[in-house]
């Protein structure tokens, strides 16, 4: 069982040292016990630290019972070997390393932007204690044990990669809050305090006599300088201040979107086509159910689930829009897909990110409705998960949210197209030989020109149009 004689010294040490009846034939009891799950202890102890047990044994001991089930620990636990509730005191004093956690396959580092604990704050188990930065998403790193921050061994801002030492916690010990403070004693008051000193009478002051008349004359007041028109001018342009400027490094994600978005340029054949659609129907749609989904449901009907619902159906005769172009050397390879996985952008403090809404075409409106209000509130929470971002068959971005009227969208690779929403504005169109004023909306789609050519890009944005200009088409 043990591959070492310095492990079997380490291990009669041991035994010497936790026994609370020493046998007289020390070898019998070793023989008895080395088959036992109390001995599996010593063994994880003599594993764990052979060079320091004389001078750490109470640490070592500590370290060594995480290895063994809890059982072992317990007060005779064996008959022979009777290990003292010393053993869980111990264990309480013992420090814990913290570790970057596995984030996910395709991230290995990320930068700690922050510690929400300090220096000798209690975590309870499973609290969060600092947050990691990706490329991708923030992932928050937790305590494993309860106990209180001893030390961090990174620095905020530092890179930092998965299964780095991040803080030292010294296991056991209690929140701040249940501690009660020892009631303050007053200071007792000497004698010399206690007793009132008898007041001094005051001397009293002297009477003060008008000052002698100076022998020497005042000299006489010169005339204030008048501040001439160049120097008012100097003293008022200093007054506005100095320009100033800042020099702030982008975060991962900034630097992640800004190398996707020139590499989607670099890549891609990028063509824009637009498009305008009267939203009249659509608003007049929406305005007659938005209070009955909303009773029956608790979903808001917006627009965006119109127009994923408007582009899954045009895919069906236009599915090159749903394809990617794959494989080495830039892509060889046409994938084409029945099912489509929308992302949605959705803007954030951070940077903007694109959540994807998956199998739209096996949803009604009222269900992609959810599940992007589902996604816009994870990433504004920031709360998306890695999972929640990958994939992604095609992207609609609302820019109109935001007052754009109008815009072309950079494609999210390896996908083919991206759809542009802008902001609906009233202006006259021409409706049946007369001038009417309508809510339009301008729709622009990029594509890839190198798997869609332009004849397909725009009977898509066609057939789009005209589902919304008549949304009972899309019931069909």
């Amino acid at each position: 069982m043990f591959r070492s004689g310095t492990s079997r010294i380490i291990v009669r040490a041991l035994l010497l040292r936790v026994c609370s009846v020493f046998p007289p034939d020390l070898n019998s009891t070793f023989i008895q016990v080395q088959h036992q799950p109390a001995i599996a202890f010593a063994v994880s102890l003599s594993r764990q630290s052979p060079h320091t047990l004389p001078k750490m044994l109470s640490r070592s001991i500590a370290t060594a019972s995480r290895m063994v089930p809890a059982r072992v620990l317990r007060p005779r636990a064996h008959p022979l070997v009777m290990l003292p509730a010393m053993m869980q005191t111990v264990r309480t004093y013992a420090d814990s390393v913290i570790k970057v956690p596995q984030m996910a396959e395709s991230i290995s580092e990320g930068t700690l932007k922050q510690f929400s604990k300090s220096i000798g704050d209690y975590v309870a188990q499973d609290e969060e204690i600092a947050t990691i930065e990706t490329d991708k998403i923030d992932v928050a790193v937790n305590a494993t044990e309860a106990g209180t921050i001893k030390e961090f061994l990174v620095a905020e801002e530092d890179t930092v990669t998965v299964g780095q030492d991040l803080v030292r916690i010294e296991l056991g010990g209690e929140p701040s809050g249940d501690k009660k403070e020892a009631p303050k004693e007053e200071p007792k008051k000497s004698e010399s305090e206690s007793k009132p000193e008898p007041k001094q009478e005051s001397a009293p002051e002297p009477k003060k006599e008008p000052a002698a008349a100076s022998s020497k004359p005042e000299a006489p007041r010169q005339p204030e300088k008048k501040e001439s028109k160049s120097e008012s001018s100097a003293s008022s342009g200093s007054s506005m201040g100095n320009r100033e400027e800042r020099r702030v490094k982008m975060n991962r994600m900034r630097l992640r979107i800004a190398e996707r978005l020139k590499q989607s340029q670099n890549t891609a054949a990028s063509l824009t086509t637009f498009n305008e659609v009267d939203m009249s129907n659509i608003m007049e749609f929406r305005k007659l159910y938005k209070e009955d989904v909303l009773k029956k449901t608790g979903v808001k009907l917006g627009f965006m689930s119109a127009f994923s619902r408007a582009c899954v159906l045009a895919m069906r005769d236009l599915p090159a829009v749903n394809a990617s172009i794959e494989g080495p050397n830039g892509g060889d390879t046409i994938v084409y897909r029945d099912y489509v996985d929308i992302s949605v952008a959705v803007a954030t403090e951070k940077g903007l990110v694109t959540p994807v809404v998956r199998n739209v075409e096996s949803m009604d409106m009222i269900g992609i409705e959810e599940s992007i209000a589902d996604m816009g509130k994870k990433a504004r929470d920031n709360k998306l998960t890695i999972e929640d971002m990958a994939g992604g068959t095609f992207t609609i971005s609302n820019g109109g949210v935001f007052g754009s009227l109008m815009g072309t969208p950079i494609i999210n690779l390896p996908q083919s197209a991206v759809l542009g929403l802008h902001a609906i504005k009233e202006r006259p169109v021409a409706v049946n030989g007369k001038i009417e004023i309508r809510p339009m909306m301008y729709l622009a789609l990029t594509y890839d020109h190198r798997l869609l050519d332009g004849r397909e890009a725009v009977q898509f944005l066609v057939k789009v149009k005209e589902y919304i200009e008549d949304p009972r088409r899309m019931l069909l």
